[in-house]
């Protein structure tokens, strides 16, 4: 029997979305046969999935944004969906994308069908941009915990992890602390996923290195200093990392999700991923509906298949946390090996709340970039 239980809201989290983030947008009529797919706000208003299935083979596309194939297993689940949908094409834009790209990528093809259908978002970015989200509660709403989802469905939480450190332990010895990272051992070597003030994992980055410091998440200032004196120790890459540069060399040390990092080994067999003693820090990307989504339809089923136990647990074969996981492990329907080889979490662990991402986001727009040159 399975007794792991690991998902987030375990460790007694209270992000934005317990806070209470009110809805928009009321349900069309259940089952009527004429449902509006943009105002549609969970499966009853198609009637049933078979009939969201037929709505969506009309339209026939779908735009995803942002998801690389090596992210926490998205090429199994693009290619899932694709299998289980030939009639719909999925259009991939710009897989390296950055959250906050994302959003900037729906303001500039609003109106045209090349915007994107759906999003893929840090917190911090979701909760800045509530205005462009429809709401939708998929099939398995019951089964998400209520501090990962907004109360209305305008982003929810899918898949996580723990920000951790990757290296290439042929060149480098296992960091058991920030201050190791400090030393001449890692010149030029040290890099984070993206930049803080728009990419979810490297705000993660920073957020575990207030916490590392001494710092809680009412003041991001310790990670922000921490990374300043990496960068002043000629230590810190700026560098986007991908699978490339870390099978390169170019980035032989890296500050990402623990799913992230653990899918480098497949190219590294050198590679080795540490997730600090001490306090961890953990989140979720969040699943968002855009508004003005040129095929709404197509969107929904994306979301509802999403939250199905085929594409949950294809997370948890990329190394990621789903959001149903504890009640696909009550159910018998989570793959059993995969979670139980999940790394074990920390005993402390936090997240951010709303109010703390909000000030954190602030703050690091004002001082990120004079820190680290």
């Amino acid at each position: 029997m399975l007794k792991k239980r690991f998902t987030l809201a375990a460790v007694g989290l209270s992000t934005a979305v317990a806070l209470g983030l009110t809805g928009c947008a009321g349900a069309a009529d259940a089952g009527d046969g004429g449902t509006d797919a943009a105002t549609a706000t969970s499966l009853a208003d198609f009637g049933d999935l078979a009939a969201l299935e037929a709505a969506a083979k009309a339209e026939g596309q779908l735009n995803v944004i942002a998801l690389p194939r090596d992210w926490a297993n998205y090429g199994e689940v693009l290619d899932l969906f694709a299998e289980k949908y030939p009639e719909i094409t999925i259009n991939e834009a710009s897989p390296d994308a950055s959250s906050a790209e994302e959003i900037q990528a729906a303001e500039t093809n609003e109106g045209l069908d090349t915007a994107p259908d759906v999003f893929d978002l840090g917190l911090t970015v979701a909760l800045q941009n509530t205005d462009r989200f429809a709401p939708y509660q998929v099939a398995t709403w019951d089964d998400i915990p209520d501090a990962l989802k907004e109360p209305s469905g305008l982003f929810v939480g899918d898949y996580g992890g723990y920000m951790s450190i990757g290296y290439d332990s042929s060149k480098f010895p296992a960091p058991e602390s920030l201050d190791d990272l400090l030393g001449p051992d890692f010149k030029g070597s040290v890099a984070i996923n993206g930049d803080p003030t728009q990419a979810g994992a490297a705000f993660a980055a920073v957020g575990l290195a207030t916490v590392q410091s001494g710092g809680t998440l009412d003041d991001f200032q310790a990670g922000i200093d921490f990374f300043s004196q990496l960068n002043a120790a000629g230590n810190l890459l700026k560098v986007d990392v991908t699978t490339a540069t870390v099978t390169s060399g170019e980035t032989p040390v890296v500050f990402d999700w623990d799913y992230l990092n653990a899918a480098h080994r497949e190219a590294n067999p050198n590679w080795e991923v540490v997730i600090l003693p001490g306090t961890g820090y953990a989140g979720y990307y969040n699943q968002a509906i855009n508004k003005d989504a040129p095929h709404p339809a197509a969107a929904r089923l994306w979301q509802e298949f999403l939250y199905s136990d085929e594409a949950q647990n294809l997370w948890l074969k990329g190394g990621a946390r789903p959001v149903r996981a504890d009640a696909m492990a009550e159910a018998g329907t989570i793959d059993e090996e995969l979670f139980a080889n999940l790394p074990a979490a920390p005993e402390e662990t936090v997240v951010p709340t709303e109010e703390q991402s909000t000030n954190a986001g602030t703050l690091l727009g004002e001082k990120w970039a004079a820190a680290v040159g």
